[in-house]
This record gives C-alpha cells, structure tokens and sequence, in this order.
C-alpha cells in the first residue's frame, strides 16, 4: 500500500505524540523515585532531582516490607501461570484436536468466561473461602486468577492449534506414539511462541492483580506488592512521595523487563492465526 509524504508525515506525528503520552507518566515516575524529600516540598513537582539519591529504594526496601509482598507476588504469579499453561494448552488440544460431538459447545462455554466481570463473583468466592479456610492465603489468589485467565488463553491455543496438521499427528501414531507422547513430544513443544505469548499476556494482569487481592487478603504477611502500595499513605492522606515512586518503580520493572526481553515472541504467538495456513 502505497502512502502520500503528507500522509507518513501525519501518521509520524500521530505516532509520536501517543508514544510521549504512553512514556512520559512512566519516565517521571522513574525520575522522581530519585529524588529527595526536599526536593517534592520546595521545587516544581515535574523538576528533575537536585541530587539522584537511592535513599528511596533502600528506604522502602528494609522498612516497607516490599520484600515479603515481592515474594508473594511472585508465588501467585508463577504458581497461577504454571497451572494456566497446564491447563489451556491440554484443554485447548482436546478441543481442536480430539474432536467430539460437543467440541464447538465446549469451547463456546470456555469463550463466555471472558465476559464475565471479576466483580460478580468477589461475594460468592469470599462465602466459600471463609467456610473453607483458605481466606487470607495465596490460594484464595491463585485460584479464582486462574478460572479467569483460562478462557482467553484456551483461545491461543486453539487458534495455533488449527494450524498444525493432523498428518504429523496421525505419522507419530503410527509410529507407536500414544496421545500423551504426541501431545508432550510434539504438539507442546512446537506452542513455544503461544505458551510465551500467554506467560507474558497474563503475568501483567495477576502481577497488578489488585481487587481478588484487596477482597481475600487482610494479613500483612500475604499481601501481594499492589495492595503493599497502600502503606505508603500515611495518616490524614500524608505520602512519602519518594517511598512511593520507588515501590512502584520497584513493582514495574519485573513485568516490563519481560516483555521486553519476549516482545517478538509474544507478536509472533498472537498472529500466529492470521499469518499461517
């Protein structure tokens, strides 16, 4: 498709103003997680610091908790992803691939889930965690982020799913494989670019992952780093700003460095369907 200089000068501009207004709010939030106490009280609030000073991340390192609230995090992420990848990538190939008479309504009743609000069901969930025990516990997390994150990511498997051909499939039987080995030997490890693909996509969602948190969670010992942030406001509304720009900063990066780091894999994963047959 063939556009006019005036067009790409347009579609430049258009580009780079939107590119100031996604990183410019992250940018100085970095910028002010250096700066001083002073430095919030007596100069321009957008001003860079007077002095770059680590003071902040120490700080909030060794008297915020941050560590303990990292480590949950970190458990609820990985333990949900892991049962996520588990549990999409085996339903998602007896969708496609174990065809049956009610494969179509299966996955209809998979796809309804992603339309359905989280707020629906923080009262039902909260009943059964408080007559079951595990309120205030990780699992209380873990679980309902997978129930919720399962429909879309069926969805990326099936999608890639239909793009590999049955011949290979029906070539390993006859070579004396059976389903498990076909579906771990083979099928699994050609999802590469989709398992990365939901990895990434779901770990930015349960890392900031804050109202099952807020709802299930009273314990300081098993919050997670969003609900960890409400430390940070202080009696009558008061905020250490600096503390506050650190711990964020802090809770950003793992994601960001992530997806960074699986950017291509995940563009890959996600138009796998449209690019390939």
């Amino acid at each position: 498709m063939n556009y006019s200089r005036y067009s790409k000068a347009i579609l430049a501009i258009i580009s780079f103003a939107l590119l100031i207004i996604q990183v410019y709010p992250l940018v100085w939030v970095f910028i002010s997680s250096f700066k001083a106490p002073t430095d919030f009280s007596s100069s321009n609030p957008l001003s860079l610091p007077s002095k770059f000073t680590f003071e902040n991340y120490l700080s909030v390192w060794r008297k915020g908790n941050l560590g303990t609230y990292f480590s949950n995090s970190l458990i609820v992420a990985v333990t949900t992803i892991a049962l996520v990848i588990l549990f999409s990538a085996m339903a998602a190939f007896v969708i496609e691939k174990m065809r049956f008479k009610w494969t179509q309504s299966v996955l209809f009743l998979f796809l309804c889930g992603i339309m359905i609000p989280i707020q629906v069901v923080l009262i039902p969930l909260f009943i059964l965690y408080n007559k079951t025990g595990i309120i205030n516990t990780l699992t209380s997390l873990i679980l309902p982020q997978v129930g919720f994150a399962l429909p879309i990511s069926i969805y990326l498997f099936v999608s890639f799913y239909k793009y590999i051909s049955n011949e290979i499939m029906e070539a390993a039987v006859m070579d004396g494989c059976g389903i498990y080995q076909v579906f771990w030997r083979m099928i699994f490890p050609l999802s590469r670019n989709t398992i990365v693909t939901v990895v990434v996509m779901n770990l930015i969602f349960i890392w900031n992952e804050f109202i099952f948190a807020n709802t299930f969670i009273h314990d300081l010992s098993s919050r997670t780093l969003p609900v960890g942030l409400m430390d940070y406001i202080g009696q009558y509304g008061l905020t250490d700003w600096g503390a506050t720009y650190a711990a964020i900063s802090i809770t950003t990066i793992p994601t960001m460095l992530v997806y960074f780091i699986f950017n291509k894999s995940v563009i890959s994963g996600m138009t796998a369907g449209a690019t390939k047959g």
